[in-house]
């Protein structure tokens, strides 16, 4: 039976200010990642409690996409993050990498073709395919659309919550995916497709399901136009206002992404923000961004997404 969760209805909330930091990556090694992420937190105020015994990070690994090519999170961006946990808490500290199967991608290809599972040996934490997992329903809504979502216990149950997605463009409707496109992953259903119609309300009601601690983005290479590297750690509690500044650091107006502004009344985070560290237009003018004489690339994209090529290629 389901549970009901009293913050499922639409509600429009406020919060303090939020942070978002913006610190240079001095390097492509693990150590000038771990460098730029305890920075990245020490801008924004956040302190890792010591009594965390449970933690899962989530990276974006939407594809079989190597990390050089932007799409995926870095495997040396994950291994820097997990030395910062158990450096601030325990060198015991039970540390999951989690991500779910998907229509075009199985969770223990991934992990074996992205590096991921020579990080689990030399850092012994686990890797998660939540599709495989034991889930709790829970309904939630989001702008009015109802589902049933399935919130795996190993994420309702971990005292940290770390979300390590990229910047990136994706398909027309949602434009560009970061921190809230990020939990999508965590769903369970590896047949996602099927939530496209209400694409926008299922990635808010995802978020609403399952609240991340944290999101550190790992914008060091970055995928816009063509591959980059950009240099970029951003870290922030708020997932709408990290959305907001990779919106406007990928030049796409925040305001026309509908997940943004749905999550935004919902109570899920706001739109303005305090920035730390760098300012975000160093990186703006940096990112590989799309401009006029490359529309032909959003033109194939579209036609991809008609098409359904791009759920094979498991771009969307």
């Amino acid at each position: 039976m389901a549970r009901s969760n009293p913050a499922c209805a639409k509600t429009e909330v406020k919060h303090a200010m939020s942070y978002v930091s913006f610190v240079k990556i001095n390097g492509n090694s693990s150590t000038a990642m771990k460098h730029a992420i305890q920075e990245s937190l020490e801008l924004i105020g956040y302190s890792i409690k010591d009594q965390i015994q449970r933690a899962v990070i989530k990276p974006n690994l939407c594809y079989y996409w190597d990390y050089s090519t932007g799409q995926t999170t870095d495997p040396k961006f994950i291994a820097a993050m997990i030395e910062v946990i158990r450096e601030r808490v325990s060198p015991e500290t039970d540390i999951s990498i989690v991500e779910s199967d998907a229509s075009a991608m199985k969770c223990k290809h991934a992990y074996k073709m992205l590096g991921y599972e020579k990080i689990s040996q030399e850092y012994g934490v686990r890797l998660v395919n939540l599709s495989e997992e034991k889930s709790e329903d829970l309904d939630v809504v989001a702008a009015g659309q109802p589902f049933r979502i399935k919130v795996p216990n190993i994420i309702r149950d971990a005292d940290l919550r770390i979300s390590v997605p990229k910047i990136k463009y994706t398909m027309e409707e949602i434009k560009i995916t970061c921190a809230l496109k990020n939990i999508f992953g965590c769903n369970p259903y590896p047949k996602k497709f099927k939530y496209h119609p209400w694409l926008n309300e299922a990635i808010v009601a995802l978020n609403k399901a399952m609240k991340f601690d944290l999101c550190v983005v790992d914008g060091n290479v970055v995928s816009g136009i063509q591959p980059r590297r950009l240099g970029l750690a951003m870290a922030s509690t708020d997932p709408v206002a990290i959305d907001v500044a990779a919106a406007k650091i990928a030049g796409v107006n925040p305001r026309k992404i509908p997940y943004i502004e749905i999550a935004r009344k919902e109570g899920l985070g706001q739109d303005s923000f305090v920035e730390k560290g760098l300012p975000l237009k160093y990186f703006a003018i940096r990112y590989p961004r799309k401009d006029v004489g490359k529309k032909f690339i959003g033109r194939a994209y579209k036609i991809a997404v008609i098409t359904g090529l791009t759920k094979k290629l498991g771009l969307t």
